[in-house]
């Protein structure tokens, strides 16, 4: 299998790129409507998600599919494509230029190749199962902060928050203790920006598996550490979880954040 994983890597590469270029020219010239309230669809991101589809369905008519505007696998198999056409599409709605393309690939259940592609800043990430991340060919390496204190975080919220969530409690006790945080609208590129050093930390108990099963990939093979809230392995499936550059940050993290 190994030689197949680069060519696997190289043609998710090929899509991310072809539904990034989608992005760029739908952008400020799309209808815009609501999935869910705050949960914004636009056609950019049903023709980005075709062009990729169209793709990875040609060069693999055996594997199967999941995408984030198909909420259903077709042609399921031993390998299957996971695809957020999208990620980030409330920056997007308003020309902020933090959204990607996040495609991963999955072998029974693990994902083994991840791409995530930065349209605004032609950055691509990459990673293969044991063969550690990259960015746009350069070898990644998560940051060595080992406390809160020094470290800048990530976090993400649901689409609406309630006034007294438990994620607003948890944001404050966070917030006390680290450098700073921000929340940036894009869960793939969070965990692209913490597998590059750009972020010490990020959480979140309100993602989906498109949003993260490739961005969680490249983390771990930049050194990262990635669990669950509740400190079990991480499982993309359920994608609630903490990331952390160190052991010792995502020890600190991990009783706060705990659930």
């Amino acid at each position: 299998m190994n030689d197949s994983l680069s060519n696997f890597l190289q043609v998710g590469e090929q899509a991310a790129r072809a539904g990034g270029a989608v992005l760029q020219s739908w952008l400020g010239k799309f209808q815009t409507r609501e999935k869910a309230p705050a949960d914004l669809v636009t056609d950019a991101d049903l023709a980005s998600q075709q062009a990729i589809h169209q793709l990875l369905t040609t060069a693999f008519p055996d594997h199967g599919f999941l995408g984030e505007e198909q909420q259903g696998v077709d042609r399921p198999g031993e390998y299957r494509w996971i695809v957020d056409p999208l990620d980030g599409t409330t920056n997007y709605v308003h020309q902020l230029p933090n959204y990607c393309v996040s495609i991963a690939l999955e072998h029974l259940g693990q994902a083994i190749v991840a791409v995530v592609f930065d349209p605004t800043w032609n950055e691509c990430y990459t990673a293969i199962r044991g063969r550690g991340a990259h960015l746009n060919g350069r070898a990644l390496q998560a940051s060595n902060i080992r406390q809160l204190s020094a470290a800048l975080v990530a976090c993400s919220f649901p689409a609406q928050v309630q006034p007294g969530a438990p994620e607003i409690a948890v944001f404050l006790e966070v917030l006390y203790r680290a450098q700073a945080i921000r929340r940036m609208g894009s869960a793939a590129l969070n965990l692209c920006h913490l597998a590059a050093g750009r972020f010490d930390g990020y959480w979140t108990g309100d993602t989906k598996t498109w949003d993260v099963a490739a961005g969680a990939l490249i983390v771990t093979e930049a050194g990262g550490v990635l669990t669950c809230l509740d400190g079990t392995p991480f499982d993309h499936a359920v994608p609630h979880f903490l990331a952390a550059s160190t052991p010792e940050l995502h020890a600190e993290m991990l009783a706060l954040v705990r659930t």
